[in-house]
């Protein structure tokens, strides 16, 4: 018996719609053919923001459950103890900077948690619409999950993957500049929060760590601009319209 019920078609997947447009569309070359391009997430990009994202929603639980948080705070421990050491190398997180209403700790966590809610999501449009990308015809596939987040050689393409580029390039801006200012405070006020530490105190409980959130998103803003000029620079330039005929 023939039957004569229409089955609508279904919709692809996101991740079999991304592979179709890489497939279709692939990364603009430098040979000079003018071609739609896909981002293309860095491992070190991913990596690091699976590993920063936690310590700095760690560090803004701390920052705004003061005084709470702090040592003597019924939320201090355990989940906040190391602050107690931090807080006597870097004042600005210290009672010092807490009862002198000092508002410049508060501020600079606010911004973090917005850079964070832009981290959050480039890592969510990654792994929503990535598309595994084979570097070879017998080379293994990995699944979907946090190895292929981190490891894994994938691309997001379309308008999609120019969203998640342009949201990671532009926090990272917010990331690197934000810490050059945490920096560049301490300079300007004679290093008023941590002048009274030793020089190894200084250098491994304050530059090392701190320096890590201009390290990292400076390389990432040289990456992702990178990826941002080579798009710009494969783009054929609009043509004028032609003008409506009265």
């Amino acid at each position: 018996m023939v039957s004569t019920r229409h089955h609508p078609r279904e919709f692809p997947s996101p991740e079999k719609a991304a592979k179709e447009l890489v497939k279709s569309s692939p990364a603009p070359t430098t040979n000079g053919n003018a071609r739609k391009w896909v981002h293309t997430p860095s491992t070190a990009l991913t990596i690091w923001l699976v590993v920063s994202v936690p310590l700095v929603l760690w560090d803004a639980g701390y920052v705004l459950l003061r005084p709470h948080s702090m040592p003597g705070g019924r939320l201090h421990s355990p989940i906040w103890t190391p602050y107690a050491l931090y807080g006597t190398v870097d004042y600005i997180y210290g009672w010092p900077a807490f009862n002198a209403r000092n508002g410049f700790t508060a501020a600079q966590t606010i911004l973090n948690v917005i850079e964070t809610l832009g981290y959050i999501y480039y890592l969510w449009i990654v792994y929503r619409h990535g598309a595994t990308v084979a570097t070879g015809r017998d080379a293994p596939k990995l699944k979907k999950g946090f190895v292929w987040l981190l490891t894994g050689k994938k691309v997001v393409a379309g308008r999609t993957g120019a969203t998640a580029l342009l949201i990671a390039f532009t926090v990272s801006v917010m990331t690197l500049s934000k810490t050059l200012l945490y920096w560049l405070n301490e300079f300007f006020s004679g290093f008023d929060n941590i002048g009274h530490n030793d020089a190894v105190t200084i250098i491994f409980l304050w530059v090392i760590p701190n320096g890590l959130w201009i390290v990292f998103p400076a390389y990432n803003i040289f990456v992702l601009g990178g990826e941002i000029l080579n798009s710009l620079e494969q783009t054929p330039p609009r043509r004028p319209g032609r003008p409506k005929s009265s």
